[in-house]
This record gives structure tokens, C-alpha cells and sequence, in this order.
């Protein structure tokens, strides 16, 4: 898939998410709407230099909470674990946590999975016939102590493996996410704003 393609399919579950959480009396601010020319999302300017910042930030009962909103196909079969898993970017992680520290705001990675046929990879390693589906997620400070795994960043010039993404990449077990809603749920709501 190409990065456009990508980023379209991201932002159609950004949107969905944001919909859904409005639904359940959320009021959103989607950080995601603001991108420099460069092509950088939206940023948290400090002393000690920016930080990316999560996709939405919500209001609810007088309190504040970031969610980082991922829209992925369906969950991977980790062999080694013998586990459906999701993840991000280390570095984007690693700075969610840092967001959470300054901003005093908890920070939650949501991630829906609406599909339950397994990619044609897994499927050729002998994976469960289906995997979870939903909308799934925890505060990121809880999903810290919950690590499934990491991998390395890409690198071309490496044998065998050659890793995911500039920094790497981190994956939780579905089973130590939060089914938060079921698929179908995220497009029953009416369209709200954002």
C-alpha cells in the first residue's frame, strides 16, 4: 500500500473514532487537522525541544484525555508468542509518553481492527482461522508495563528480518488491550462533527 493510500485509511478511523467517542459525550479537538507544510502532524513545543502529539485530544465531565487513533486492517500473528498483536512506531511511543508527562493528560493508544480474515502472510504460518476484532486500547502509561514485543528499524542491509520503520516498532497482545467497542459500532454512529 502506498503512503497515500495508507494515510487515507488512517484518516477514515480517525474520523470514525473521533465520531464515536462524540457519541459518548466526548467533545474532540483533532490535533491530526493540523499539519505544517512539511508534511508534520501537529507538535508540543517545550524547552527540551517538540514532541509529536496524539491524534485527538477529548473533553468530557471537565476532564482532558489524548487518544492516539490507529486504523489497522486486522491484527498480526506473532509466531514466536503464538499471539494476535498490534503496535506503533517506537519513537511516536516514546513520545506519546513524554506528552502525557508534561502535559499532566493520560494518553490512551486506541486501535481498530475491523476485519477478522487474517492477512495472507499469517495465514501462510498457520495462524487461527480469525482474529479479533473491534476497537481496542488502554492508557498508555498501563500498556508500558505490557509490552508483547519490539522490533527493530528497517534495515535493507540486515539478514533475514529487516524490521519495521525508521525507529522500530512496539506490539502489545490483544489480550492486554481493552476491547473498548465492537467493529460494526464505530460506523452504527451518525455522522457528528470533525
Amino acid at each position: 500500500m502506498k503512503f497515500s493510500e495508507s494515510l487515507a485509511v488512517g484518516r477514515v478511523g480517525e474520523h470514525a473514532i473521533s465520531v464515536w467517542l462524540q457519541s459518548r459525550g466526548h467533545s474532540i479537538f483533532p490535533a491530526y487537522d493540523i499539519e505544517k507544510p512539511q508534511g508534520k502532524g501537529p507538535q508540543l513545543f517545550s524547552e527540551s525541544g517538540a514532541l509529536v502529539l496524539p491524534d485527538l485530544l477529548a473533553f468530557k465531565d471537565g476532564k482532558m484525555q489524548w487518544f492516539e487513533a490507529k486504523h489497522k486492517t486486522c491484527f498480526t500473528w506473532h509466531r514466536l508468542t503464538q499471539k494476535w498483536t498490534t503496535g506503533i512506531d517506537i519513537r511516536h511511543y516514546e513520545e506519546y509518553q513524554e506528552v502525557a508527562i508534561k502535559t499532566k493528560i493520560p494518553v490512551w493508544l486506541l486501535f481498530f481492527h475491523p476485519s477478522s480474515m487474517p492477512s495472507e502472510a499469517d495465514r501462510r504460518y498457520g495462524c487461527p482461522a480469525t482474529c479479533p476484532t473491534g476497537l481496542f486500547g488502554n492508557d498508555l502509561m498501563i500498556l508500558r508495563s505490557v509490552e508483547n514485543h519490539r522490533s527493530k528499524p528497517l534495515d535493507s542491509n540486515r539478514a533475514g528480518f529487516v524490521g519495521h520503520g525508521k525507529s522500530g516498532m512496539v506490539y502489545w497482545s490483544h489480550e492486554s488491550l481493552r476491547l473498548i467497542a465492537k467493529a460494526g459500532d464505530l460506523f452504527k454512529t451518525r455522522s457528528l462533527g470533525g
